[in-house]
């Protein structure tokens, strides 16, 4: 309990994670309510319409659960960390943890918002969540945000280069998963099994034709995350800080 206290008072001790919160916030929030306000001109706005943004907030989840570790290398301070606590797989966990239970709240908060400012937005009972998949995706987007956190700070740790880290989680889920599509003949089979292709199947209603099903998709991107994670504590335990 005393190691996550510490990463908590660590993580909140500068402005960049609120600002990075905020920003995940509003930029969900509020593109999903402008997206709304047009949409509801024409058509009847439904609950998975109101997720279609998420990765936005997501990638910027991310940058902040990376920086939390990388900035700790930038400036020495991960040295102390490792000598006030010998083990340094605790310590890593304790920092995944906090950064774990803080995405997944801002996920739900953005999800929830999401769905909430366009329910007031359109006024109509189309919005309300009635089947299992629009709760699996709003209610469920905590753990697509908790994972992508894990995932983050093992890429910082394996990397220790903020610009390197932060470059990768941005292109990666954004840009990468998508050009890989184009590789003839096996593009199609390596798109299907993209970590964030995987998610967006658990965050999503709709039946993309994937190998695996929702919850297929989540398990497969925590088995990823976990993989990183595993690789990242026994690089941090055999390198030195």
């Amino acid at each position: 309990m005393t190691l996550l206290a510490v990463e908590r008072i660590k993580l909140f001790s500068t402005r960049a994670p609120v600002w990075c919160i905020a920003t995940a916030l509003v930029l969900t929030i509020g593109i999903t309510a402008g997206l709304v306000s047009l949409a509801a001109r024409d058509s009847t706005v439904r609950p998975e319409g109101t997720q279609t943004v998420y990765i936005l907030g997501l990638v910027v989840i991310m940058v902040m659960a990376t920086l939390s570790v990388t900035t700790e290398y930038r400036f020495g301070t991960i040295k102390a960390t490792f000598q006030a606590v010998p083990s340094r797989t605790r310590a890593l966990l304790a920092k995944v943890t906090v950064l774990a239970l803080v995405a997944g709240a801002v996920g739900e908060v953005s999800s929830f918002g999401s769905w909430g400012v366009a329910r007031l937005i359109t006024g109509s009972s189309a919005t309300d969540i009635t089947t299992a998949a629009q709760w699996r995706e709003i209610a469920g987007m905590g753990l697509v945000y908790a994972i992508a956190a894990v995932l983050a700070v093992a890429v910082g740790a394996l990397l220790r280069q903020s610009a390197a880290a932060v470059a990768i989680l941005l292109v990666f889920p954004l840009l990468v998963e998508q050009l890989v599509e184009i590789i003839p003949r096996v593009g199609d089979q390596l798109h299907e099994w993209m970590p964030f292709v995987a998610a967006g199947q658990f965050a999503s209603t709709v039946d993309k034709g994937l190998p695996y099903g929702p919850w297929g998709g989540l398990l497969y991107f925590a088995a990823v995350a976990a993989a990183l994670l595993v690789a990242a504590l026994v690089v941090v335990e055999k390198r030195d800080a």
